[in-house]
């Protein structure tokens, strides 16, 4: 096993993870009442998909640039920033995209209730894009019914062009969020790394 600086790992294994979802699991899409959007506008087609131990979903990657300003995210370089993610770092500080790895989740709706199927702030994250994967955790929340995105440090990770303007990848992302699972603390990549790489290796294996 090769874990790199960034957090994401070049081998077969975790290339599995990715194929056991999309092969095995396509059909199990048991947690939503109706498929969300890329993004606002476009048809409804993801469905978010789960198992006993994990929810997940295929999709594109928009750029959550919200959380701490910086020089990648701020408001001159992000027409649609927030200084307030949904969620905040053990000392009470915003996250700051540019640093931690994170996702975002859709809100709440009648369509899928994140909270109800043990996803939360802090929930360890898997995110599969051709033969890497970045450790993350569930950082913001975003539009109800949308779904597909991640901080910059995520994309930059999986290399995918970071910028919040014109960035982000139209497909190809997997997001498997390890239910009842938590990151401490969460801005932290090294926990992120540690906690998400033994529930992989535990998933992939059969163990949870």
């Amino acid at each position: 096993m090769r874990v790199e600086g960034g957090g994401h790992v070049l081998i077969d294994t975790y290339g599995r993870v990715a194929t056991d979802l999309r092969v095995s699991l396509t059909d199990r899409c048991n947690l939503r009442h109706g498929n969300h959007r890329s993004d606002q506008g476009a048809r409804a087609t993801i469905p978010v998909c789960g198992t006993r131990d994990v929810v997940f979903w295929k999709a594109d990657m928009d750029i959550d640039c919200d959380g701490q300003p910086g020089v990648r995210c701020n408001p001159r370089t992000d027409p649609h920033f927030s200084a307030t993610p949904a969620f905040t770092q053990s000392d009470g500080r915003p996250l700051k995209s540019e640093t931690p790895s994170f996702v975002v989740v859709p809100g709440p709706s009648t369509l899928w209730d994140h909270r109800a199927h043990g996803v939360r702030g802090g929930s360890a994250v898997a995110v599969v894009r051709r033969d890497r994967v970045q450790y993350a955790v569930v950082g913001d929340t975003g539009p109800a019914g949308a779904i597909g995105e991640a901080s910059c440090a995520t994309a930059e990770a999986l290399g995918v062009d970071p910028d919040p303007r014109g960035g982000g990848t139209s497909s190809g992302v997997t997001y498997i969020v390890f239910r009842d699972s938590r990151v401490t603390p969460l801005e932290d990549r090294r926990a992120a790394v540690t906690t998400g790489e033994r529930l992989a290796r535990q998933f992939v294996n059969g163990d949870r």
